[in-house]
């Protein structure tokens, strides 16, 4: 849920939410650095900030260097592994999901659909690190 703080209406101001939620923990919250580049940069927030337009994506890469590849896989698959009511489901049932409630065609729809190799890789990563690491009963 941290993630997506930059929803929350009172910490809007670029409208980005990746962007506004990180500024907001760092500048407000003074929450740790990790924490804050995570949220900055989770689900692939450069290829959104792209499709945004502006300067989203300098101030992003210049303000919040990208965390340690293995977070950035775990947040990746905790955030497109769970439906937003908290459901367990599958990346190419939640990018659908995403799809159809921004439209294909929407600055959202468009940047998940760039993304979404990236997404089904850090998914993929993720899982066999999980099966490596549970022992077998």
């Amino acid at each position: 849920m941290l993630h997506d703080v930059g929803y929350a209406p009172g910490l809007v101001d670029t409208g980005f939410h990746p962007l506004d939620g990180a500024r907001f923990l760092r500048d407000v919250a003074a929450v740790d650095e990790r924490v804050v580049r995570l949220v900055a940069n989770h689900s692939c927030a450069l290829l959104e900030a792209e499709e945004r337009g502006g300067n989203l994506r300098r101030e992003l890469a210049e303000e919040f260097p990208l965390e340690d590849p293995g977070l950035v896989d775990a947040l990746i698959y905790c955030d497109m592994t769970t439906t937003p009511q908290g459901d367990p489901t599958t990346t190419p049932d939640r990018i659908a999901e995403i799809v159809s409630r921004y439209g294909a065609d929407s600055v959202v729809g468009r940047f998940i659909r760039r993304a979404e190799p990236e997404i089904h890789g850090a998914a993929e990563r993720i899982a066999e690190r999980l099966e490596s690491a549970t022992p077998a009963i």
